[in-house]
This record gives C-alpha cells, structure tokens and sequence, in this order.
C-alpha cells in the first residue's frame, strides 16, 4: 500500500518537473544575445569542421549522419 503511494507521488512530482520546459516569452530577448549561441562565432565553427573533416574524412557532419570512408 505505501509503495503505491509512492510510486504515485513519484509519477506526479515527474510530471510536475516537466511543467518547466521552454523559454518563457519574457526570456527569449536574454536567450537571442549572441554570447548565448551555440555558435557564435562561425571562424571557429569553420575550423571545426575542417578538423572533424580532416581526421575522420567526411563531409557535412552536423546536418546529417552517417560518415567515415565507406571502405569495409
């Protein structure tokens, strides 16, 4: 009986910690700065992806999967 209880209460805190997600229209001037992008600067983004090109000789990386050589 008190596991059913707290497997429920456990349930509802899980579903009440997803209520959270999201930027809140308020938040998005703060989430739009350029420090806070992922990548903001595309001289170094570049170099990534050349470096990633270079060691595992392929292409594209981050818009699509798969990669390597093709040789097996």
């Amino acid at each position: 009986m008190i596991t059913r209880y707290l497997v429920l209460l456990g349930l509802v805190l899980s579903l009440a910690g997803c209520s959270h997600l999201g930027v809140k229209p308020w938040q998005r001037g703060l989430m739009a700065r350029a420090d806070m992008q992922l990548d903001r600067d595309p001289v170094e983004t570049g170099i990534d992806d050349h470096i990633y090109f270079s060691k595992e000789a392929t292409s594209g990386g981050r818009s699509f999967g798969g990669g390597g050589c093709g040789c097996n």
